[in-house]
């Protein structure tokens, strides 16, 4: 499998991005998918998950109301929109994969993503 995060780049706060991950190498449409991002000096942590079916989302509580995950089946894709950017948002963000046989578990758990793609920068200037 391989993994193609963009859309990242140096916004000042409140403005807005959308985060892209092509995945290709898997059938998508089976795969629950997240995004974590790691700031500077920091630990990896979870942002977003949707499952394979879109039953489910989950945010961290911070994100919420301000990000939408989503995804894309046809083109093998899931976003990040990112709304009301903040500086606290500034890092390189992750897009996982969990690959069959998909883990049973919560979805922000990232124990449970297996394939990472490479990131993307995101930086929030106040």
């Amino acid at each position: 499998v391989q993994l193609q995060a963009s859309g990242g780049g140096l916004v000042q706060a409140g403005a807005s991005l959308t985060l892209s991950c092509v995945v290709s190498g898997r059938t998508f449409g089976t795969l629950d998918l997240a995004w974590f991002r790691q700031a500077p000096g920091k630990e990896r942590e979870f942002v977003a998950a949707i499952n394979w079916s879109r039953s489910r989302r989950d945010y961290v509580d911070s994100v919420k109301d301000r990000f939408t995950i989503s995804r894309d089946n046809a083109k093998n894709t899931v976003y990040l929109q990112m709304n009301s950017l903040k500086p606290e948002d500034t890092g390189v963000y992750y897009c996982g994969v969990d690959l069959p046989p998909r883990r049973v578990g919560a979805l922000s758990s990232e124990e449970k993503y297996d394939a990472w793609g490479p990131g993307t920068l995101v930086t929030v200037s106040s």
